[in-house]
């Protein structure tokens, strides 16, 4: 197994990165992923997560506004970056806006129920894109 050196540490949140295998969105990618990846999977998403969540709270300072765009999967129901931004940054205040498809664009369904603060709604037959 090849170690990181101090360089490559640099660009990830500083070691060791609390994971918390509870959360939904890693508890999902487990069972989604059908095995494929193991118990490394959602703890390497949680790398991802942690690190984009560290640098945004470096260049954030209270007052500042920012806009990070990501993946739904990374800040859906207050997981993934959200959960490491307010670890790294306490009292940190965020939104979220994610999209989901639906059959039915005129009422929310009730699985995508607090996904998000703003959610949008497009029909399910959209070209989407992975």
């Amino acid at each position: 197994m090849a170690l990181l050196s101090q360089e490559e540490k640099n660009w990830i949140a500083p070691l060791p990165i609390e994971y918390d295998g509870s959360l939904g969105c890693y508890k999902r990618m487990l069972e989604m992923s059908g095995g494929h990846g193991g118990d490394n999977l959602p703890k390497a998403q949680a790398v991802k997560d942690a690190t984009m969540a560290w640098f945004i709270s470096k260049a954030w300072s209270k007052g500042k506004f920012g806009i990070h765009y990501n993946g739904s999967w990374h800040s859906e129901y207050g997981e993934g970056i959200q959960w490491y931004l307010k670890k790294y940054s306490p009292g940190i205040q965020l939104g979220s806006i994610t999209t989901v498809s639906q059959k039915n664009v005129n009422v929310l369904e009730k699985e995508n129920l607090d996904k998000s603060d703003f959610i949008i709604v497009v029909a399910e037959d959209m070209t989407t894109t992975h």
